[in-house]
């Protein structure tokens, strides 16, 4: 069944009930390190269990940051009467304190590998961000970075970074897949699938994942907002 989704609030909004016993997911539906979160409440099959409460980043409520998150950002996450941000560690957070199966797998070595991919993710986004607006040739400036990913994805038997389906591939998916593979081929001809089978599978069976796909949104809204953020024609 196709989750309804709630509408974004704006300034106009009025705050839910806070530490009512609700637990909420502040995320933004176009915002990718929210949609980490998004993906792993999806997963664990929580759409009852965490209530989404969408904000409209570029009217946001002034309760948001005054009565919710100082950090005025998403993803937020409001349980046990706290709250907490930051998607890579909210991402571990609900996988190991909510039901459902679970994300990262036990076997220490595959932790280990998971640890270093995950810390890795922001330096692969610092790289390509970077790279989008820089008027050097990307294969140069962003090809060895997804050298190092298509040498992580062969690690382990399986389409995925662990094998299995895992944190590590959600924290990775709404930045290459939705962004930066459209956004490379689009404004800088350069496609990081080309050369990396590995990469180009992970991406085919990722989009056969429910609980991922239920998160992707319109790609022009997507890629209009990054080529807008970095003043991009």
């Amino acid at each position: 069944m196709i989750e309804q989704l709630p509408s974004n609030l704006d300034a106009s909004a009025d705050p839910p009930t806070l530490f009512d016993g609700t637990t909420r997911l502040y995320v933004s539906y176009i915002c990718p390190y929210a949609q980490r979160t998004w993906i792993t409440r999806n997963y664990k099959g929580l759409q009852e269990k965490i209530k989404l409460v969408p904000i409209n980043l570029q009217n946001r409520p002034t309760w948001y940051k005054e009565k919710v998150y100082p950090g005025n950002k998403v993803p937020a996450l409001e349980h046990n009467n706290e709250v907490k941000g930051e998607s890579l560690d909210l991402i571990q957070y609900i996988d190991e304190n909510f039901e459902g199966p679970k994300l990262l797998p036990k076997d220490p070595i595959k932790q280990e590998f998971a640890t270093e991919l995950l810390s890795y993710s922001d330096t692969l986004n610092k790289v390509n961000f970077s790279a989008i607006t820089s008027k050097g040739d990307a294969r140069n400036e962003i090809g060895a970075a997804y050298d190092k990913l298509e040498e992580a994805l062969a690690k382990f038997d399986g389409p995925f970074f662990l094998g299995e389906f895992s944190l590590v591939d959600i924290a990775y998916a709404p930045f290459v897949v939705e962004r930066f593979k459209p956004l490379f081929s689009g404004i800088k001809n350069y496609d990081i699938t080309k050369g990396r089978p590995k990469l180009t599978k992970w991406i085919e069976e990722l989009n056969k994942i429910d609980a991922y796909t239920a998160t992707k949104r319109d790609p022009k809204e997507i890629l209009g907002g990054i080529k807008k953020r970095f003043g991009i024609e």
